[in-house]
């Protein structure tokens, strides 16, 4: 696929939706036959970008963005259909009434595992087996961490003292007793990534690059911390001494905790930032082109004392240049997208343009700031991903009703030369017009969807991360529309 900046970097546009939002399948959508249903929409709509969230397990809230694994891939995103297609499931009824989808799901997956031992052919055998090998740096530590997070509720930290400390003797024993339950999540983990490569496959056969989503931090109840303490800050009993966040800003007048551990960066780079190149790789294996979350957290961080509020942290250097010389190194030219909101400073601009990474504009944002505020349109350059809004916004028909007060409604107004079609149109239209080489645009924002269909609310933990959408939401002709803007905005 070709870059999204640089020499020879075109007009593109694209779609932001995860596919935990897509119709069918139990409790969420996955990488079945909806996901290929919706390449094929992009494809008729002439977008040539699908970006998702991070695809990573999840904790019970969902979040994407506090994963159980840098690495691993959300099982329920396996698709139940194929696994009865290659002879391991029997059936893939609908879940009675009142059960817990992702239970089902679970159970379903384990069934169709006992249905792989029982059946599979001597190639399919290989293939796993050749999985296994391949994947070995994080997928043999993530199968233990998840086998023996199934016996208890606490987090890693709390566990006993052999398994905590990850002492050998402790864990030679707990493979060799849950050797069925290990064996269970790398077959699991095959199936996504294998589903998941013919998803992608796909897509760029009819024009569609994949774009993914970095968190800069990991979760610290997670396999990663686990098996590397070594790489983050954690007190002798593996507690967090500092942890992630953000000050005040647009999201949170009182700063965002977010809880993750920081990293040890001296320790990585006396490692030669090993441990980063391999998550990067395994990123650019999934996907052509992947945003890093909260890019300025690598120019510098922000570092709140352990059990104090977002308000007390402070800022401190992270690895800037260092870290993206290496992975360029080993990885070679890097596909990236910043992303460069919140309080940016010239360090931070300038590691963004050392690299040449796209950066990103906000039009939620642009408005009620004055003439010179950077994410209005006649500040956009080329070097640019452009939204109306992301998950963590509101969606754009959510924020004209809710979230601005009618003074801005009629500066956005005044700005787009009094438009006469409905919002969000007017903001769609104004991201596909932008100077920016690529737009993004949430797929709430093409069915002019309300606020009661946002993704996320920051700094909020209940009901965020379920939100989907259905097919008969789609009004009639939306694909040929959104062609025609394509083709206007020369975005085809």
């Amino acid at each position: 696929m070709a870059s999204l900046s640089g020499p020879g970097a075109r007009r593109r546009s694209g779609v932001l939706l995860h596919p935990t939002s897509l119709p069918g399948g139990a409790g969420n959508g996955d990488l079945g036959t909806e996901a290929y249903r919706f390449v094929d929409f992009l494809a008729e709509a002439g977008f040539s970008l699908w970006q998702t969230l991070p695809l990573g397990p999840t904790h019970e809230d969902g979040s994407p963005y506090q994963c159980l694994s840098a690495h691993a891939g959300n099982p329920l995103l396996v698709a139940l259909e194929p696994l009865r297609d290659l002879g391991w499931l029997e059936e893939v009824p609908e879940p009675p009434a009142g059960a817990d989808p992702s239970a089902y799901r679970w159970e379903a997956l384990q069934r169709a595992h006992a249905g792989y031992e029982e059946g599979a052919q001597a190639e399919e055998r290989e293939a796993l087996a050749a999985f296994c090998r391949e994947q070995a740096h994080w997928l043999e530590d993530f199968a233990l961490f998840m086998a023996l997070r199934a016996d208890s509720a606490r987090p890693w930290w709390e566990w006993p003292r052999p398994l905590r400390e990850r002492e050998e003797a402790a864990l030679v024993k707990v493979r060799r007793e849950r050797a069925g339950e290990i064996a269970f999540h790398r077959f699991v983990q095959w199936r996504f990534f294998e589903q998941w490569r013919s998803l992608k496959g796909y897509a760029n056969g009819r024009g569609i690059a994949l774009f993914g989503d970095l968190p800069i931090f990991v979760a610290h109840d997670s396999a990663e911390v686990w098996a590397h303490r070594e790489y983050f800050d954690l007190d002798a009993e593996g507690r967090t001494a500092t942890v992630a966040g953000v000050p005040p800003d647009y999201f949170s007048e009182t700063g965002q905790y977010w809880g993750n551990p920081h990293y040890r960066w001296d320790r990585l780079a006396a490692d030669g930032y090993g441990w980063w190149i391999e998550r990067m790789r395994t990123q650019l294996e999934l996907f052509d082109w992947v945003r890093v979350d909260h890019f300025r957290g690598f120019s510098a961080f922000w570092e709140i004392p352990e059990g104090q509020a977002a308000t007390e942290g402070r800022w401190v250097a992270g690895p800037g240049e260092a870290l993206f010389r290496a992975l360029q190194k080993a990885l070679g030219d890097l596909p990236l997208v910043a992303e460069d909101l919140g309080v940016i400073t010239e360090e931070v601009e300038a590691l963004r343009t050392d690299f040449a990474l796209p950066g990103m504009k906000i039009l939620q944002f642009a408005f009620g700031g004055g003439a010179d505020n950077p994410y209005l349109p006649h500040h956009h350059r080329p070097d640019f991903v452009v939204y109306t809004g992301t998950h963590d916004n509101n969606t754009t028909l959510g924020w004209w009703e809710e979230d601005i007060p009618e003074e801005v409604r009629e500066e956005v107004r005044e700005y787009l030369g009094h438009p006469g079609e409905p919002v969000p149109w007017p903001l769609t239209r104004a991201a596909l017009a932008s100077v920016a080489r690529t737009a993004v645009l949430p797929m709430q924002d093409l069915l002019a969807l309300d606020g009661r269909h946002r993704m996320n609310r920051p700094a909020t933990v209940e009901g965020n991360w379920q939100w989907r959408f259905r097919w008969d939401w789609l009004p009639a002709g939306l694909a040929d529309r959104l062609r025609d803007l394509n083709a206007l905005y020369d975005r085809l």
